[in-house]
């Protein structure tokens, strides 16, 4: 991003790279801007450092789904930020083994560290041919202009 300052001190271009996004190249992606972590029949999912970042400050996060067996593209729970609520939608089917009862306490774990601390579920796999229907890191990157 390039700026000019009108004050005299400041008559040279100044260049302000905005922060590289994180988008980790082992994981698969949604264009509602989850996240998922493949590893056998089990999977964990959050949302995308490019959403939490959209979102702003988390202030709640909202998931009954545990022992439920949910469809892919299905509302497993909501985010609530100061800004707004969302849904979070089920990037593969599956059934909801488990909730990170961190975020409880301490929901800004999703802004701090969305693909570690701030994961939302794990999930047991129902349907291994839907990954196929996920985004690799490069084309999330594109999806989101980065």
């Amino acid at each position: 991003m390039l700026f000019f300052f009108e004050n005299p001190l400041f008559l040279s271009p100044l260049n302000f790279n905005e922060p590289d996004m994180n988008i980790p190249a082992d994981l698969k992606y949604t264009k509602d801007h989850e996240w998922i972590k493949i590893d056998g029949k089990t999977a964990t999912i959050g949302i995308t450092d490019f959403a939490q970042g959209e979102l702003g400050d988390i202030v709640y996060v909202d998931i009954s789904t545990v022992g439920q067996e949910v469809s892919q593209h299905d509302v497993f729970g909501t985010v609530e930020a100061v800004k707004t609520v969302s849904d979070l939608f089920m990037p593969i089917a599956g059934k909801v083994t488990e909730v990170n009862f961190i975020l409880d306490g301490s929901p800004e774990k999703v802004n701090e560290d969305p693909y570690g601390d701030g994961w939302m579920i794990k999930m047991e796999i129902s349907d291994e041919s839907q990954v196929g229907d996920l985004l690799d890191a490069a084309a999330y990157k594109e999806l989101i202009g980065k």
